[in-house]
């Protein structure tokens, strides 16, 4: 072989290595802190270590994560929408950053994302889109009109997506029972960061300091924003069952929201007469340090879980989780956690109960909740399973 073949043949091979690259668009509103939205940076870091071009095109600036997706080398374009009603010029705006880019696929998160992208394919070039679906089993009826209306809006366009990537097993059978087309879904389940979060001895009691939470004193923990899906009012009285059992426990609430939802949370803890042991810690930025302050972590969701971040992250510094049987909770905690229906604050009382005395009597069940996480659900699988998507393969 001579010099020159193998010079001509190096070039061919680095072409079409080249070739073979995506540029990717990630679309979504705002990276403010929540599930989507840690897996979306996940996602953007992970795909451009691997050599993808990847850029993020944002509905609004301003998000908790802006900065990490900056750092990451991943560039981050803001439409700059500027309220709810702000629609043909913020058409024109976004239809007008995807056509500079000329992406070849399209990854939108949540359901005003998947459908902007579909409406928008044909003024674009027509790239490939890839649907990203987060939820499982939504009741729309607690919510406005105009929320009510994207489920049923995204369901109608869901075939014009090539692939419909799903978090959760149930996520997937859901959106299929709404009418998407079940030959183009497949589940990615999340990946968790477990690099990032792991126990840390310092955090917790620093944590545990700031809020007042004694050495002696166990700490049970629900990490969700105030939304009505969340059931907060469940675990408020789970809590309180518990609370006339021990004199030890504290309650901390972890998660902003509307301020209207919050004041009639605390007066439903002053009305079950636990007022004085439930702390409410707003949305924070150093969750590694706040799920470690934590002894065992809860998610006492009544609907809407696919793949619940809070549960898996807790687990990855080893909190054993109670979970409702809602989405795939049951699948993240397995046998490590405890599990019952939804909307019961008697089962779920117990259940905690149970899993202090399981903590108690096994030492190492806070090394196998971990453990669960590392070889189940990794970053590096949902990232390698994704490019897939992006290469044509499912």
């Amino acid at each position: 072989m001579t010099k020159s073949f193998q010079i001509w043949s190096s070039l061919v091979r680095y072409y079409l290595a080249k070739g073979s690259m995506s540029r990717l668009a990630l679309l979504a509103r705002k990276l403010d802190q929540g599930g989507a939205e840690r897996q979306l940076v996940a996602l953007a870091t992970g795909l451009k270590s691997l050599g993808h071009d990847v850029h993020a095109v944002l509905f609004y600036a301003g998000g908790a994560f802006d900065a990490e997706l900056a750092a990451a080398g991943v560039p981050v374009h803001f439409v700059g929408k500027r309220g709810r009603w702000d629609a043909f010029g913020f058409l024109i705006r976004l239809g007008m950053i995807l056509r500079r880019l000329r992406p070849t696929t399209i990854y939108s998160f949540l359901d005003l994302p998947n459908i902007l992208a579909a409406l928008l394919r044909p003024a674009i070039g027509r790239p490939r889109l890839v649907w990203s679906i987060r939820a499982a089993g939504m009741e729309m009826r607690h919510y406005d009109w105009l929320s009510r209306l994207m489920p049923r809006l995204e369901a109608v366009l869901s075939r014009s997506a090539d692939v419909i990537v799903a978090n959760s097993r149930a996520g997937k059978e859901w959106a299929i029972n709404r009418g998407f087309p079940s030959g183009r879904m497949i589940v990615i389940e999340n990946g968790i960061d477990t690099e990032r979060f792991r126990y840390d001895a310092a955090g917790r009691e620093r944590v545990r300091k700031e809020w007042g939470i004694g050495a002696g004193e166990t700490a049970i923990g629900l990490v969700a924003r105030l939304d009505v899906m969340k059931d907060h009012h469940n675990f408020l009285q789970a809590c309180a069952l518990l609370a006339s059992r021990r004199n030890d426990l504290r309650f901390v609430c972890v998660g902003g929201g509307k301020a209207a939802m919050h004041e009639d949370l605390q007066a439903f803890a002053r009305h079950l007469g636990i007022a004085e042991r439930v702390t409410w810690a707003g949305p924070r930025g150093d969750m590694a340090a706040v799920y470690s302050a934590f002894d065992i972590v809860c998610s006492s969701s009544s609907f809407g879980e696919g793949f619940s971040n809070a549960i898996a992250e807790a687990m990855a510094c080893e909190r054993p989780c109670v979970v409702t049987n809602v989405g795939d909770s049951a699948r993240i905690v397995g046998e490590v956690g405890e599990v019952v229906p939804p909307r019961d604050a008697d089962a779920l009382a117990d259940a905690m109960a149970r899993m202090l005395e399981r903590i108690e009597n096994n030492l190492d069940l806070r090394r196998q909740a971990r453990a669960r996480i590392v070889d189940e659900f990794s970053v590096g699988c949902m990232v390698s399973r994704t490019e897939q998507i992006l290469r044509g393969q499912k």
